[in-house]
């Protein structure tokens, strides 16, 4: 099978990792009179629509569920569940992760092409953070080769998590192979701090990943929140011990940045606040 005007004037490839293939519109020419000027001027300011393309030749990968857009060749679809029991761990990994609870797999020879998105799309190594791997924000994951493994890893400090509105747990991904992510932040922008048995404390959430084999903890800018108060600081993201992290110049914004294949924030919240709210108690028990 040949695809004619995959790529064109205004569509180009502008990287490649593995199967993967990065499709960006320089400009997009598919849009209305009312939208027109605002598009141009997205596309000056490098907010473009991107796109997943993937080349399968007798292998297979794993996406985030409703991000396919079109698919050609000889392409098997199943899922990522082996049983009841498997299920029920899916669903509550996806729960508190905000992420699908079942990925499908495709496997055999073809392209895959995913929906387009506005955020930024990065080709991570996963083979290079290590054999703990690498763990990411929640909503990161879009697709990832056979290689890579897709697990969680909780907060060492789990009620310091939730006395700082952060999750309980987050996706972990180790193995060999390449994972595909939705950041709200260029690659090219991004900061790697690499620490050697040392500390790295963020006021916010402008860490993108980082290496599962740090620990990583929230926990308030003084010794008591009476000092945290006075010194107009709140609570701080403290990543400890040896690895990398990858940090956001600025705390993103994603408002703008909607994706097509993202879980709705609301349905997402709902599902998180119950099962931190479990894991609060369970917490107590151990902090």
């Amino acid at each position: 099978m040949q695809i004619n005007n995959l790529t064109n004037g205004e569509r180009k490839f502008t990287k490649q990792k593995g199967i993967f293939s990065i499709l960006e519109y320089e400009r997009d020419l598919s849009v209305s009179p009312y939208n027109a000027t605002a598009q141009y001027f997205m596309s000056k300011m490098n907010v473009r629509r991107r796109q997943v393309v993937a080349n399968l030749e007798n292998s297979s990968l794993t996406m985030q569920a409703g991000a396919l857009q079109w698919m050609t060749g000889n392409v098997e679809v199943k899922t990522d569940v082996k049983g009841v029991g498997d299920f029920l761990g899916k669903m509550v990994k996806g729960a508190v992760t905000k992420e699908s609870a079942v990925k499908p797999v495709y496997t055999g020879t073809g392209v895959i092409v995913l929906e387009p998105t506005y955020k930024y799309l990065i080709l991570c190594d996963v083979g290079e953070w290590g054999s703990n791997g690498v763990t990411i924000e929640d909503g990161m994951f879009l697709a990832c080769e056979n290689g890579v493994d897709i697990g969680i890893t909780a907060r060492k400090n789990v009620s310091s998590a939730l006395l700082g509105n952060e999750g309980l747990f987050n996706v972990n991904l180790k193995g060999n192979g390449i994972a595909v992510l939705e950041s709200n932040v260029p690659e090219e922008e991004l900061i790697e701090i690499e620490l050697n048995n040392e500390e790295l404390k963020i006021d916010g959430k402008q860490a993108v990943c980082w290496s599962t084999s740090l620990d990583f903890t929230v926990e308030k800018t003084t010794k008591t929140l009476i000092g945290s108060a006075v010194s107009n600081e709140g609570l701080l993201n403290v990543y400890r011990g040896t690895g990398k992290v990858l940090m956001s110049p600025v705390a993103p914004t994603d408002s703008l940045l909607s994706s097509t294949n993202t879980v709705s924030p609301k349905a997402a919240d709902v599902k998180s606040n119950a099962f931190n709210a479990v894991g609060g108690i369970i917490g107590g028990m151990f902090d």
